[in-house]
């Protein structure tokens, strides 16, 4: 119901919240697009059934999916206020909307490629220091419309997607991986969302977190 709630409230105000601003912004719910292979970042609550057996984070060529969606936030250590533009090199997480679990990797081998492993893990937003990604793009800011790459503060591999496909029960799904090395398969575009600008939340009271919804 509380998943149901929010999304509810982002269909509401995407209208208010989706204009006025072309940098991407804390607190914003957003769609991560992979331009080479064509596939949007992706979980939803199967397990691996090797390596860490958590949650797996997948690649999806559907538009319309909303386990496609991803809730910006600070790190653990600075946090950031809703509405604040996120700036190149600023260190972030990313909590799947619908199971409040982080972006995770970690020394676990990926199922398909034997790169390494990208998760989803936690409760309600709260994990580890294996959760955290450094925003590498040009200039100031991350723009909406940049492609930018996601390097993981832990291991130092980058957010990338292979060419292998999984069967049953996540059949034509892509894998997403850790890469040694930046390169096309590594880099994403912000597609469908809601980006909260920053006169939006002035009190910081409002929404402050989704499970106030």
């Amino acid at each position: 119901m509380r998943v149901q709630a929010v999304l509810c409230f982002l269909s509401a105000i995407t209208c208010v919240c989706g204009r006025g601003t072309q940098q991407v912004t804390c607190g914003s719910v957003v769609k991560l697009h992979n331009a080479y292979y064509k596939v949007r970042l992706h979980s939803h609550d199967v397990k691996y059934g090797s390596g860490s057996g958590q949650q797996s984070v997948t690649g999806t060529p559907q538009q319309e999916d909303h386990n496609s969606n991803w809730l910006l936030k600070g790190s653990t250590k600075k946090l950031c206020q809703r509405g604040e533009p996120i700036t190149c090199g600023q260190v972030i997480r990313l909590e799947h909307l619908a199971t409040n679990r982080n972006l995770h990797s970690h020394h676990f081998s990926s199922p398909l490629s034997d790169k390494q492993e990208i998760s989803a893990f936690g409760d309600d937003g709260e994990g580890d220091s294996g959760d955290e990604w450094m925003v590498m793009c040009d200039g100031d800011v991350w723009g909406r419309d940049q492609h930018i790459m996601l390097r993981h503060v832990d291991t130092d591999v980058y957010l990338g997607v292979t060419g292998q496909q999984y069967g049953r029960p996540i059949h034509g799904q892509n894998e997403v991986v850790g890469l040694n090395r930046p390169g096309v398969q590594a880099k994403w575009q912000t597609m469908e969302g809601v980006f909260i600008s920053p006169s939006q939340f002035t009190d910081s009271r409002i929404f402050h977190d989704p499970s106030e919804l």
